[in-house]
């Protein structure tokens, strides 16, 4: 066969190679839609470009792995976002809202249930304050007391002890009388309290109505013992038959104090029942709690609550 040659040669050569191209192209490009659909975006990179990348996106959805106690506040490591919970006192979650899980509270009340100046603060028999807390603002209430010293017990915190003053006034505008028995109490107090209990008692049975040094309301400067003006019954069972006890458990809440150990809810607190002991969280908390009958434990869900 004889070969062409010149310009038709030439003119041929370059048809043939474009055509090659254009049949090459033509399947190597897929659409987007045709990736794999268990490709994660960015894996074509290489493994050292890959690696801060993986770790950014992988460690958003289990950020409460890394033994994360809630703000400290119940006690539990959260275990990521899959158990779809928010625990007591932190927001364990991405999110931080109590939209999804078991329904605890907006992380601005979680933090203030672990931080130990905040009025709203979570102390019991598993949450404890630091050794070394002392509140900044104790005062003494302008009310009645089983004593006349002005002494440690009689203290409570500025904003508490205001709020006293308006319960003990209402009380009195409806013909009870109370009388303070004690409130404010240092970490030592607790200490040689409770070890004075722990010798007459035993440790076990000493722990079903004293708390152990650190977990004490008193510490807190926000609880206070009370009594009838004339001191009967003062911190006993028989208080909780009085008039005055059942003014408060229907008043109470009005001025921003709660019945702290409720009776038949020992399991949730992990004291028996002291119709006695006022525990001052505000007038919010105080209403959402005894509206629906719960404790402070079961507002903060920092239990399980079988029936919540």
């Amino acid at each position: 066969m004889k070969l062409r040659t010149g310009w038709g040669a030439t003119t041929t050569a370059v048809v043939l190679v474009m055509a090659a191209v254009l049949f090459t192209g033509c399947g190597k490009d897929k659409p987007a839609d045709t990736e794999p659909l268990n490709q994660t975006p960015g894996t074509e990179l290489n493994d050292a470009g890959n690696t801060g990348a993986n770790e950014g996106a992988n460690g958003g959805s289990g950020s409460g792995t890394d033994g994360n106690t809630d703000n400290g506040a119940n006690g539990e490591t959260n275990t990521g976002a899959d158990q779809g919970d928010t625990s007591a006192a932190g927001g364990g979650t991405d999110s931080g809202t109590a939209e999804e899980g078991n329904g605890a509270k907006p992380d601005a009340s979680q933090s203030a249930a672990a931080d130990a100046d905040s009025v709203a603060v979570l102390v019991n028999k598993e949450f404890a304050l630091p050794e070394d807390h002392k509140p900044g603002d104790l005062v003494y209430p302008d009310v009645r007391f089983t004593f006349k010293e002005k002494i440690e017990k009689r203290m409570m915190r500025k904003e508490a002890a205001s709020a006293l003053e308006k319960l003990f006034e209402g009380a009195e505008s409806d013909g009870i009388y109370l009388a303070g028995v004690s409130a404010y109490r240092s970490h030592s107090t607790q200490t040689s309290l409770f070890n004075r209990y722990v010798k007459k008692d035993g440790l076990e049975k000493a722990k079903t109505y004293s708390a152990v040094p650190g977990h004490s309301e008193h510490e807190t400067g926000l609880a206070i013992d009370v009594s009838g003006s004339d001191g009967k019954c003062a911190a006993e069972d028989c208080f909780g038959d009085t008039e005055e006890a059942k003014w408060l458990a229907e008043h109470a809440s009005e001025y921003g104090f709660i019945i702290r150990y409720p009776e038949g809810k020992d399991d949730i607190t992990g004291y028996k029942y002291e119709p006695w002991h006022l525990r001052y969280v505000g007038k919010e908390i105080a209403s959402d709690i005894a509206e629906r009958d719960i404790t402070l434990e079961e507002y903060y869900d920092a239990v399980p609550v079988a029936n919540p």
